[in-house]
């Protein structure tokens, strides 16, 4: 309004001491801000409740509030992503229908894809725990058939434990009569989706989207065997260092570290089923 400071402040009666005041950052925030700064360049997708998790298994004792402020202020936050909301369908086989109760009662499995530099296919098979959320493989090939399928669970039998169920949706790999003699013989249930409602399977959708935000869409993979390291490490890190907010924090390793698994490996009889197990595995805590 074309006047002086000195008169501006005396009509709203203020000290002209106000007007060059400068906010000086604690000493204490500054290592806080740092380690801070640092995860959220290495995980660029986290937001602050994400990275108080991270900064808490590194060994801070800090307030997710503390943490928000500081995240504010430094300008940290995640660029905001629309969720479209979709039906949420009403099949017998949804996985929020018939529900994982403990560790190894239902997985579920499913496809995604990506390319190479030059432009071939890459073709992922993802396999996760529905109750632990942890992901036993990531499989990467320029094409993986039904008989793949089937290698990579008989490796995970032995090593894990048969599963009661697998979730999936119906393709053409997945309702194979191969696949299905297999399973059966395997003493597996399985639990097909309705086809065109992906949102049946939202544990897998889920886990996909994690992939492809942190690693598909940030990685150009110049080979197969490059595409299998980057995978895999990225696997690894879910597993075993990344969060999860549905396990009040704890990343999908630790919190299967608290179930303990009291049946054997042996294939379960066709009875076994969601609605009369009598729930014989798993004391879970969180």
């Amino acid at each position: 309004m074309e006047l002086s400071e000195r008169r501006a402040c005396r009509t709203l009666e203020q000290p002209r001491m106000t007007r060059r005041y400068e906010p000086k950052q604690p000493d204490r925030d500054k290592p806080l801000i740092a380690a801070m700064k640092r995860l959220a360049g290495k995980h660029t997708r986290y937001g602050y409740r994400f990275i108080t998790a991270k900064l808490r298994q590194e060994g801070w004792q800090v307030n997710h509030k503390r943490v928000q402020r500081l995240w504010r202020k430094e300008g940290l936050q995640v660029p905001y992503r629309r969720r479209i909301k979709k039906s949420t369908g009403s099949s017998a086989n949804a996985c929020f229908v018939k529900k994982a109760e403990f560790m190894n009662h239902v997985w579920t499995y499913d496809f995604i894809e990506d390319t190479t530099e030059d432009g071939r296919k890459l073709k992922l098979l993802t396999v996760l725990d529905e109750w632990t959320r942890e992901s036993p493989a990531i499989e990467v090939e320029r094409s993986i058939t039904s008989k793949d399928v089937i290698g990579v669970l008989e490796y995970l039998f032995t090593v894990r434990g048969v599963p009661g169920f697998i979730r999936s949706d119906n393709g053409p790999e997945f309702i194979a009569e191969a696949i299905k003699r297999w399973l059966a013989e395997s003493g597996v249930g399985t639990l097909y989706i309705e086809p065109g409602s992906p949102w049946e399977n939202g544990y897998i959708e889920s886990f996909h989207g994690r992939l492809r935000d942190e690693l598909l869409n940030r990685e150009l993979f110049y080979s197969v065997r490059e595409a299998k390291v980057l995978a895999e490490n990225w696997r690894l890190e879910y597993n075993q260092h990344r969060p999860h907010s549905s396990l009040n924090y704890m990343t999908p390793a630790a919190f299967a570290a608290t179930c303990i698994l009291s049946v054997s490996a042996t294939p379960r009889p066709q009875e076994y089923t969601i609605e009369n197990v009598d729930n014989p595995l798993i004391a879970c805590g969180t």
